[in-house]
């Protein structure tokens, strides 16, 4: 096995500049009071600025010429409409403004300015592993007031899921998930153990065994432990390295994304870099059922029905619908030792991108006193997410009769939250468990967010662990 991702490597990038010596000022300036701003700069420069129409539009730049080059720049931040519908705005400065050292001066809100700082180092993020693409070469100093070690441990784990999801099912199978989480582990010091094959079976892990037997890539369950005191979490994020529908064939357009089906699996990792590189007090466990959903004479079948690790009969209905089944024997596995605080992510159903779109994923908890942290934490961390029940009327919809569950109901309601009902009868012991039907993907170019793989709900999570953990 064998894996190369930057995130052991030094990315400046993805770090604020560590002096203010020589930095030039980056001014904030809001439409309405830019007649303000320029009546306070020299004449040259009001000039300029006029001719060349700048009105600070949100994430607008123009440069102020000053004796000798570049004396500094004006930084637009849009009116209330703007900042409302377009995130990271401010991040559009990282890749206009030339190399060097920027301060932004200004007044501006907490919240804003750490959503203008981060931005600026997610703006920074480039996939270059299989052709050039270079990084912007001007750098922020850290606002005064803002956690530094804490937003670069964000972007570094930000920028580790997007590696994992962006690398093709070519190079990023179940052996090369592994390869980086063993890498993962070695640079914090983390435990890692798998079991694989039929080990699987021996093991009592049915249904993962399952999904993946029909690739020549051999299906595993990799499990990395680290911390030795404190509060327990466990992470379980779905490893499905690429999804081909299995017997249920996806048809060519849908197959076309599908190596990002470990998405899940790249976010709690991501989360895993952030939480071990800022040395939380607490024992972690992360769980990462790792498979190929392929198609061959030993492929699961529709109407097959598996005994899962809880005991459990499953009726398989479409093999489409693999995702939960590895999640199912995870789960099952994680619950049996209880942790304070049990998290599922996974890049789950299209129904959750038919009810909230690409940029909003929905979680669900019953736990409300956790459903209002996490949702306090995602509007903190810049980081969306938004509620969804586990409506108990819908339980009957995943029982066929001829089994106990059924993964996948027909009729097409309610997609996501069947799926997240289904999760939750493999988690019988937590008391505190929530689920993260993500997308991870983000389909267009936005700030701070290139076409490809992106984290969604990580941030919100590590940013509310204060609260109902640590």
């Amino acid at each position: 096995m064998s894996a190369d991702f930057s995130f052991l490597a030094e990315r400046p990038e993805l770090r604020f500049a560590d002096s203010i010596k020589d930095a030039r000022p980056l001014i904030l300036v809001r439409p309405d009071a830019l007649e303000v701003q320029l009546a306070s700069l020299p004449q040259a420069q009001a000039d300029f600025v006029r001719a060349q129409g700048f009105g600070a539009a949100a994430g607008a730049v123009v440069l102020l010429p000053g004796a000798t080059g570049v004396a500094g720049a004006l930084l637009g931040l849009g009116d209330a409409q703007a900042c409302e519908r377009v995130r990271f705005a401010l991040s559009l400065a990282a890749t206009a403004l030339p190399e060097g050292a920027w301060q932004l001066q200004g007044d501006l809100r907490q919240d804003a300015l750490y959503e203008a700082a981060l931005g600026w180092l997610l703006a920074g993020y480039r996939f270059a592993r299989y052709a050039p693409d270079a990084p912007p070469k001007a750098r922020l100093v850290c606002p005064e007031g803002l956690d530094r070690a804490r937003l670069e441990a964000m972007a570094a784990g930000e920028a580790f899921t997007r590696d994992l999801i962006n690398t093709p099912a070519s190079d990023m199978g179940p052996d090369e998930l592994e390869a980086a989480i063993r890498l993962l582990a070695d640079h914090h010091g983390a435990q890692v153990s798998t079991i694989s094959g039929d080990d699987l079976l021996t093991q009592n892990f049915p249904m993962i065994h399952a999904v993946g037997r029909a690739s020549p890539r051999t299906p595993r369950l990799i499990d990395l432990r680290w911390g030795e005191s404190g509060p327990t979490l466990t992470l379980v994020g779905k490893g499905v390295c690429f999804d081909t529908g299995g017997l249920n064939l996806k048809p060519g357009a849908s197959m076309g994304l599908m190596k990002k089906d470990m998405g899940g699996a790249a976010t709690v990792l991501g989360l895993t870099h952030m939480i071990m590189q800022l040395g939380l007090k607490l024992r972690l466990r992360v769980l990462i059922p790792a498979v190929e959903n392929a198609v061959s004479g030993d492929s699961f079948r529709p109407g097959d029905i598996l005994i899962s690790r809880k005991g459990l009969s499953v009726e398989v209905n479409n093999t489409d619908a693999e995702g939960r089944l590895v999640l199912a024997d995870a789960l099952a596995l994680a619950d049996e030792e209880c942790p304070d605080l049990l998290i599922c992510m996974a890049t789950l159903t299209g129904a959750a991108r038919v009810a909230l779109g690409p940029d909003l994923p929905p979680f669900y908890t019953d736990d409300d006193a956790l459903a209002a942290a996490l949702s306090k934490a995602a509007q903190a961390a810049a980081d969306p997410l938004w509620r969804m029940p586990f409506w108990a009327p819908y339980e009957s919809k995943i029982e066929p009769g001829i089994a106990d569950l059924d993964n996948a109901p027909s009729g097409g309601m309610a997609g996501s939250i069947t799926a997240a009902l289904f999760l939750r009868r493999f988690v019988t012991q937590t008391p505190r468990f929530a689920h993260f039907d993500i997308y991870g993907w983000q389909p267009a170019p936005a700030p701070a967010r290139s076409r490809g793989g992106v984290g969604q709900g990580a941030r919100a999570i590590l940013t509310a662990l204060p609260e109902v953990l640590l």
